[in-house]
């Protein structure tokens, strides 16, 4: 490890019983280990006072899991250390791995590597596992990057990185803000299995609070997630635009023939019907969103989603409400004489019916002729 100029954090808060165990642990592969007190109120203090050859970095009160962190990753910088290894201080995690991360390290420098646990392991708690496929449904959204386990505490961080780097939160969502960042600067992060334990119900100390915490993550998630596509996603798009791109796209995305027709249709018909929904603002995004769950063609959706371009928007809207009347057997006129808060009142739930009718008539429609002019297409081609 010193070859390599890499530490040890061990962020840790009231685990008294493993703390020990897991210094231990880890000194058999470093002396170069960081333990962050985040306002521990049971036994830590005195148990590390027993460790005098490492170095102890105590606070209080209680700041959190991403406040530890960052506080031993810049002191790990502060010390000259390349990269510097987080282990949870539970017990979880298993020191004869960091062997794994050291041997990734050396075949990808600089990259930030995040431990995969299995998640089928005994005893691991079910709203764990439910937890991090929904962080890493959010990860994939943000980044575009697959990881088996993004809410892992064992990783390898690149500390050069961090410098510029703007991080706010200081709980658990910590970990994934900081694993975000890091991609967007396009650092590779990479997963490396290892081994976890985890106790028994009421053996197992846990501050990890369901509600506060994924309140917390899903407020993170909608930050990264607007930010990813006002900001990082089309920055990313036009920087690599070229015409060796551009053809790429077109061939991959739109002329893909190992598509099916119907799913290229689907994906227009989705597109369509998004871009005419009473949603404004949210459309796109909602769109690109619920096209991945769909397993759509994320590229056809967002062309055929700009059917709602400024040039359309008068027939869009007055399509809309002139079907919303005729099925709610209104008389009034698409053109009122005068427009006031109480003509808006009237005309929106007709509005609203109409849009969503059209959106379905035009999605239809639409995905009908991409149908089948993509089998025509094809045919005439064979």
């Amino acid at each position: 490890m010193e070859e390599l100029s890499c530490c040890v954090l061990i962020p840790t808060y009231n685990n008294e019983k493993t703390l020990a165990a897991v210094i231990q642990d880890v000194s058999l592969y470093t002396s170069n280990i960081i333990v962050i007190n985040d306002g521990s109120t049971d036994s830590t203090e005195a148990i590390l006072e027993e460790f005098s050859e490492i170095e102890n970095i105590s606070y209080s009160p209680n700041k959190g899991k991403g406040f530890a962190l960052k506080t031993g990753l810049l002191r790990a910088k502060e010390r000259g250390f390349k990269y510097a290894i987080s282990i949870d201080s539970d017990g979880q995690h298993f020191a004869d791995d960091i062997p794994r991360f050291l041997e990734a390290i050396e075949e990808h420098p600089n990259a930030m590597l995040v431990g995969a646990r299995n998640l089928q392991e005994e005893n691991m708690p079910q709203k764990n596992t439910f937890g991090n496929k929904f962080s890493n449904f959010w990860f994939n959204l943000e980044t575009g990057i697959d990881l088996p386990d993004t809410q892992s505490g064992f990783r390898l961080y690149p500390l050069k990185e961090l410098e510029g780097m703007k991080l706010f939160t200081t709980k658990y969502e910590f970990e994934i803000e900081i694993m975000v960042k890091m991609a967007w600067k396009k650092v590779p992060v990479l997963p490396v299995p290892i081994k976890v334990f985890y106790a028994k119900g009421d053996e197992r100390v846990s501050h990890f609070r369901p509600f506060k915490d994924f309140f917390r993550i899903s407020v993170l998630n909608t930050y990264l997630v607007t930010l990813a596509f006002l900001w990082y996603i089309p920055v990313r798009f036009f920087k690599n635009l070229n015409r060796e791109t551009i053809s790429k796209f077109i061939k991959e995305s739109l002329l893909n023939r190992e598509e099916s027709a119907s799913r290229k249709a689907f994906s227009v018909a989705f597109g369509v019907f998004m871009g005419i929904i009473p949603i404004w603002g949210y459309q796109l995004m909602t769109a690109i969103f619920l096209s991945h769950l769909l397993k759509l063609n994320k590229a056809i959706v967002i062309i055929a989603a700009n059917i709602s371009f400024p040039p359309f928007i008068p027939f869009i809207l007055l399509g809309s409400l002139k079907i919303g009347q005729i099925l709610l057997n209104q008389n009034a006129s698409v053109f009122p004489t005068e427009l006031s808060l109480e003509v808006v009142k009237q005309q929106l739930p007709a509005y609203i019916l109409g849009s969503f009718v059209f959106a379905g008539v035009m999605a239809i429609l639409l995905g009908t002729v991409t149908f089948i002019s993509v089998k025509v297409n094809r045919a005439i081609k064979s």
